[in-house]
């Protein structure tokens, strides 16, 4: 079977940074810059982008370019005869599915928000109201299951139609539609009477914030950010390396997926911020932000009803978009394996994926007793896991497999990262990833169990 490969270039980047961007960009980064120093967590957040982030990226990207393959059988093109590399390609799978058992539920609130302004529902509930719908709409099975269900289905819909047909094609609408609505929201947000207070909180340096939060706290918050902007660590990126040309260096593919992914993060803050101040409204953090501070606003605001409409539906394709990527690696992998078509793997996908949704859906009603690790429920304890243990264990496992003899070896990782026009990286980076880097994972794993 032939294998597809994208169009070009800029259908890789736009996949590709598609993935990365997600809610996270959207309910976390503006929050937490805002309360680490504004403009001075920006910069310790830039300065790990690209010394951990970007090399992270380029790890993954070439072990899926040099292999031609999805993360099981990369693992057992690259590795050294006799190792065991390729049990981490099935633990990738695990996580990614793992992601994607909450990750639906939470693009599904996306999507239900996003039909519940455009038909009106916010138009006649007061602001201090808000918070009820969502209460109702979590504590409904219905309506979880519902948009849950909707998202796997055109997830699988879109990965069935192939690479080019489907997840390029209708990826790239998603991310230019996602790209012009973050542009209008902002201006419409920094237009507002409030907005130079908003914009103060958010970007200008403030040593009394580091002050309160501590200095290496606010690094570590930085740090942190980096690294999970770009969902490294679970083969989520892999794939779309085994899909590209080698025309171009995955070093300058890397700073350029990057610099997309931190200029919506970025923009998301000039919608937030402005708009939380214009209107008195506390800009928490979490869910909170986006489905009861949020709406607050867009009750009281001129044209409310369109605004949200407009902001919830940004929100459902950067979390869609993520949706599609992440299958896209789940599908790659059955069809590899197991030597399964497209349609036959993404239907396997699809009964996986609707199973494991369900307990995360009904985390907030049915289910709303189970917690699985400590006071967790269902789904913050399946994030936790992805997130404070899959993704930095992953990273540094990509980390030890490019870098050392046991694994791929440096000189084959920095050959395939070099290959192509563009960006090189240089070959002192060794001694930085073999030794340094992984300390920085560590460092992120350990005060993920902390925390």
């Amino acid at each position: 079977m032939k294998r597809e490969n994208f169009t070009s270039r800029i259908g890789f980047i736009l996949v590709s940074a598609g993935c990365a961007i997600g809610i996270g960009n959207v309910w976390k980064f503006p929050y937490v810059c805002g309360q680490n120093g504004g403009g001075i967590f920006v910069l310790f957040y830039l300065i790990f982008l690209v010394i951990m982030g970007i090399p992270a990226l380029t790890m993954e990207l070439s072990i899926g370019r040099a292999s031609g393959k999805s993360m099981v059988l990369a693992y057992k093109t690259l590795e050294p005869k006799g190792s065991k590399w390729h049990i981490h390609g099935w633990i990738c799978f695990i996580g990614s599915a793992l992601l994607m058992s909450y990750y639906t539920t939470v693009s599904g609130w996306m999507l239900n928000y996003m039909v519940k302004f455009a038909m009106g529902t916010f138009v006649h509930t007061d602001k201090e109201a808000v918070s009820d719908v969502f209460n109702s709409m979590i504590s409904s099975p219905g309506q979880m299951l519902f948009f849950m269900a909707i998202t796997v289905i055109v997830g699988t819909v879109v990965c069935i139609m192939g690479l080019q047909n489907g997840i390029e094609r209708i990826t790239k609408v998603m991310m230019t539609g996602l790209i012009l609505l973050i542009v209008v929201l902002a201006i419409n947000s920094l237009s507002l009477g409030g907005a130079g207070e908003g914009l103060k909180f958010y970007l200008l340096p403030d040593i009394s914030k580091v002050e309160d939060a501590g200095l290496g706290n606010v690094i570590l918050a930085a740090l942190n950010q980096s690294f999970f902007t770009l969902s490294i660590g679970i083969a989520s990126m892999e794939i779309f390396g085994s899909y590209m040309s080698r025309d171009f260096s995955l070093t300058g593919e890397s700073v350029r997926i990057t610099l997309l992914d931190t200029f919506i993060a970025l923009m998301a803050g000039l919608i937030i911020f402005p708009a939380c101040f214009s209107y008195g409204v506390e800009p928490g953090a979490g869910p909170s932000l986006i489905f009861i501070s949020l709406p607050q606003v867009f009750v009281d605001m001129p044209g409310g009803r369109i605004w949200g409409t407009l902001f919830f539906l940004f929100m459902t394709f950067a979390s869609f978009s993520t949706v599609i990527a992440v299958f896209e690696n789940l599908i790659a992998i059955i069809m590899d394996s197991f030597s399964f078509d497209r349609k036959k793997s993404g239907l396997i996908c699809f009964a996986i994926l609707m199973i494991s949704g369900i307990p995360c859906a009904l985390g907030y009603n049915l289910l709303s007793g189970v917690h699985l690790i400590g006071a967790r429920d269902i789904l913050d304890s399946e994030d936790y896991i992805v997130s404070n243990l899959l993704l930095p264990i992953g990273a540094l496992i990509f980390a030890l497999f490019c870098t050392t003899k046991y694994g791929w070896g440096f000189d084959k990782y920095i050959e395939e990262v070099n290959t192509g026009k563009g960006m090189k990286l240089p070959g002192w980076f060794k001694y930085y990833l073999k030794y340094i880097f992984p300390i920085l994972m560590l460092i992120i794993f350990i005060s993920g169990i902390i925390n």
